[in-house]
């Protein structure tokens, strides 16, 4: 028995899933294929942290939640044993993100609770790079029911839909961005990025009447979509306003009258001590508008203004297309809050 549970256990030292999750994912699933039954004993909990090479506490989380689900429980003096093989679990998600960041954590938690527990859920991190990309997405194909994708690059989108085109359209959901080149029928949930920043630079037309000049921070090694430039642009042309591309703000200049747009947090951190460096005054000699609502912006100097797509909505509404096995293409609303900063 010790031999062949601890071969059910693999874990992945590249997944972003944490690793207690990722210890019951695999007994969940060793249960699904009927390798372990009803009263089949596990192993103990220092077994498993030396055969597996997990601490302590890992494991005895992962065999917290399992009683808590159910499906293991504990008897004093004898161990752990599977006490039922009734699991809830209809869907097993692979779910693959460009990178982790505050907003992402957002999207990633509101899709984890809306599936609550129907689901398994392996979580990947691939850096924007699209060999790891494409390494993740082959290695784990006809693996799961879900493949949920936010499709972002710094170099190589052009080869991305020749990657996601492997996979089941029937099981492929991407999120955040669309792509051309994408065959089939699939799900996804997106951003008009666009549109996006055009209307909330709309929205905030009064404010930014108050000052002379336009600067959108857009480093060149970017993954954020060109789109965002084009959505500027416009906005600026037709309002008459100055506008400038800023691809490095360590280099740039800070006068009054200029109102920034950050998209990268690292840049947002750079501006602002560069603004208070000058002893301008943030809000009426400099405006600041930062890309992505996050709970530190509402009380950062005062309120931060930012312009945002809805990520906890966005999470619930992939994963509601599991729920519903809908093919939709969905919008997610984006909505500008004006703060001090602005």
């Amino acid at each position: 028995m010790k031999t062949s549970i601890f071969d059910l256990i693999d874990i992945d030292v590249y997944s972003a899933s944490p690793k207690y999750m990722q210890l019951v994912n695999c007994i969940l699933n060793a249960i699904q294929l009927e390798k372990l039954k009803k009263d089949d004993p596990l192993p103990s909990i220092n077994e498993v942290t030396y055969e597996v090479d997990m601490s302590k506490a890992t494991v005895e989380k992962s065999y917290r939640y399992l009683r808590t689900m159910g499906i293991v429980e504990s008897v004093p003096g004898k161990g752990f044993f599977v006490c039922s093989t009734s699991i809830r679990q209809e869907y097993r998600v692979f779910l693959l993100f460009n990178k982790l960041s505050a907003h992402k954590k957002i999207i990633y938690d509101a899709f984890v609770e809306t599936l609550g527990d129907k689901a398994l859920i392996d979580f990947y991190i691939y850096n924007n790079d699209l060999r790891l990309f494409k390494k993740y997405i082959t290695d784990k194909l006809d693996q799961y029911t879900h493949y949920v994708i936010i499709p972002h690059f710094i170099d190589g989108e052009e080869f991305a839909p020749g990657i996601l085109n492997l996979i089941p359209k029937d099981k492929l959901i991407l999120l955040d961005k669309g792509l051309s080149g994408v065959r089939g029928d699939y799900a996804a949930v997106y951003e008009n990025f666009q549109q996006d920043i055009y209307g909330a630079l709309t929205a905030a037309l009064e404010r930014l009447q108050t000052y002379q000049r336009l600067k959108i921070i857009f480093p060149e090694d970017s993954y954020y979509p060109q789109e965002i430039l084009e959505g500027f642009y416009r906005f600026c042309q037709e309002h008459a306003f100055a506008a400038k591309l800023v691809s490095n703000i360590l280099d740039e200049p800070i006068e009054p009258g200029d109102v920034y747009i950050s998209l990268m947090e690292d840049d947002l951190v750079t501006l602002i001590e560069k603004v208070l460096e000058k002893q301008l005054a943030i809000g009426r000699e400099v405006g600041i508008i930062s890309y992505n609502e996050t709970p530190i912006k509402r009380v950062l100097l005062n309120g931060i203004t930012t312009i945002s797509t809805d990520f906890s909505l966005m999470g619930k509404m992939a994963a509601q297309l599991i729920l519903t096995d809908e093919k939709q293409h969905l919008e997610v609303p984006f909505r500008l809050v004006l703060r001090a900063s602005l």
